[in-house]
């Protein structure tokens, strides 16, 4: 949990919760077996016994990043783009755009 929460890379997790490559490994295999998802709903039965608990989910979008090619990529169809001349004519693949 603390590494979702600081968004931090897995080689800056703290001593206190073993080495980096094991904590990653078992937050792998948890999920895909589904123990996240059990322990939530063992959660969710013991709070709707006691009911002290409110659930609220938040997404801080200040930790969402996007792959590093991901900026100024020229978008596929873009009129700014520039035609690149045919190997066989030596001429542009699109004709001047009107103005």
């Amino acid at each position: 949990m603390w590494k979702l929460r600081t968004g931090a890379p897995w080689r800056d997790l703290p001593e206190r919760y073993g080495p980096w490559k094991t904590a990653h490994e078992r937050l792998r295999l948890w999920t895909k077996d589904g123990t996240w998802e059990k322990i939530l709903d063992r959660v969710i039965v013991k709070d709707d016994a006691v009911g002290d608990l409110e659930w609220i989910i938040s997404v801080d979008s200040s930790v969402v990043r996007a792959h590093q090619h991901s900026a100024g990529a020229r978008k596929k169809g873009d009129a700014a783009t520039e035609s690149k001349p045919s190997p066989a004519t030596g001429k542009g693949s699109a004709g001047p755009v009107a103005g």
